[in-house]
């Protein structure tokens, strides 16, 4: 389809001889001789491109210029001016005009100016989409799971995107730390921002402050050009700071600072850059134990504990488990040209009393592996990868019958679960969601103290 440009000069022959012109570059024009009929013709059937003269008769190029930004702003406008009316086509650059030419024009370069301001326009365009698509796939709306814990995690993560806090997310590993970092993102008031993560873990100190801070040309060998660092790349928006108790002593102190300054300087270099990002960290470890043991700092810790966020582990909310499955079925089925409708019930009770020791990450790529390898339309017990195709379904359920008193459910509950993690009373506590000391008194009233 033909880009469309409306032409307003009030010179006839200059008028006709662009128009001509352009059309020969295969533009579809719409000339007049005025900005008042430009503005006419315009708010009737915008145009892609507005090429203007700067003086015409009635209303200016520049007076025409804020028209049309305000009824299309991502309209391209170009201006035409003399060479005496150079300051006012510069100062309609600033106003929104993307470029202008002076007279006599060139009509190549016309033509050319055009088509890259075309060009950028689409891209800014299939960016704006991209992003959108981004925010959408990273939107809480993503986040599957409708257990109670699951609801409350996502009621705050909503509360705490609107602000500028400084989080820290803790769950174990596969709990979705990261999906949780881009809902707050995109979901924030620095969602057209740049989301940034880097994972602590996985480099050693040295490559992990060259990637937060950047570096100088010549800091070190191979330094062979100046080097933009995460801190500096996620300026404006939200940096990701995967595992971040696995930070050296050293690094946390950088870390503290840049917190504290909001400013740090590339590794070899003096300049101080400064930075305006959210922070979001993330870890799978117990850090008040680390600050107890004196691996990681206090001052730290409390700078990025602002406000802490639990992902409670997949064996806490068993019950999300069919929906996971379901959104991963659809998933995997448009990824891999597949039509598998459903587990059959036993796969599925299988699925929801397994404990899942790498939690939602695990559960994901046991449902691509069934999906890939399936041999009919409908999953079963015979589909399941191992460990689960020799689960022992009884040691993790027990029945109970309709209407029995609360009392003896609770009571098989505690007692299967203490089976389950082998006496273990802090797990035991853990996975019924209760304090030790409450688990110590229940054991106590229904006669489990042994």
């Amino acid at each position: 389809m033909k880009a469309t440009v409306l032409l307003a000069e009030d010179d006839t022959v200059i008028r006709e001889g662009i128009a001509s012109a352009l059309r020969q570059d295969q533009f579809e024009v719409r000339a007049v001789p005025n900005g008042t009929e430009a503005l006419r013709d315009f708010l009737d059937e915008p145009a892609d491109v507005v090429v203007a003269d700067v003086k015409m008769p009635g209303l200016s190029g520049i007076a025409l210029l804020d028209q049309v930004r305000a009824a299309q702003p991502d309209t391209i406008f170009i201006l035409v001016t003399a060479f005496g009316s150079i300051d006012s086509a510069v100062e309609a650059v600033k106003k929104g005009a993307y470029d202008y030419l002076t007279k006599p024009i060139h009509l190549d370069r016309l033509s050319l100016l055009i088509r890259k301001a075309l060009r950028a326009r689409d891209l800014g365009r299939e960016n704006e989409e991209l992003r959108r698509q981004l925010g959408e796939r990273s939107s809480l709306r993503n986040i599957v799971g409708r257990s109670s814990r699951m609801l409350a995690l996502l009621g705050a993560v909503e509360r705490v995107a609107a602000t500028d806090a400084t989080v820290l997310v803790h769950g174990e590993s596969g709990t979705g730390k990261e999906l949780i970092a881009q809902a707050l993102h995109f979901a924030g008031k620095r969602a057209r921002g740049p989301f940034v993560g880097v994972s602590c873990a996985a480099l050693p100190e040295s490559l992990l402050e060259d990637e937060l801070f950047g570096h100088e040309r010549g800091a070190f060998t191979g330094a062979d050009r100046q080097k933009a660092g995460r801190f500096e790349l996620a300026h404006g928006g939200t940096l990701f700071l995967d595992e971040i108790g696995d930070v050296s002593p050293a690094t946390q102190a950088k870390l503290l600072r840049v917190l504290e300054e909001r400013s740090f300087q590339r590794v070899g270099g003096t300049e101080t850059v400064r930075t305006d990002v959210r922070l979001v960290a993330a870890t799978n470890k117990d850090l008040d134990k680390l600050v107890d043991q004196g691996t990681f700092r206090a001052d730290l810790y409390y700078r990025v504990k602002v406000v802490t966020l639990r992902i409670p582990p997949l064996r806490e909310r068993a019950e999300d488990v069919p929906l996971l499955v379901n959104h991963f079925l659809l998933q995997f089925n448009e990824r891999h040209g597949k039509t598998i409708r459903a587990l059959d019930g036993p796969a599925m009770r299988i699925l929801g009393a397994y404990p899942w020791p790498g939690n939602v990450r695990e559960l994901r790529n046991c449902v691509e592996e069934m999906v890939v390898l399936a041999r009919g339309d409908v999953l079963t017990v015979m589909d399941l990868p191992p460990p689960l195709a020799g689960f022992d379904l009884s040691r993790h359920t027990f029945t109970i019958q309709a209407g029995a008193p609360l009392s003896e459910i609770e009571r098989k509950a505690i007692l299967h679960t203490l089976h389950l993690v082998s006496g273990n009373k802090r797990k035991a506590a853990d996975l019924l969601g209760i304090g030790v000391a409450t688990l110590y008194r229940k054991m106590e009233e229904y006669g489990l103290e042994s």
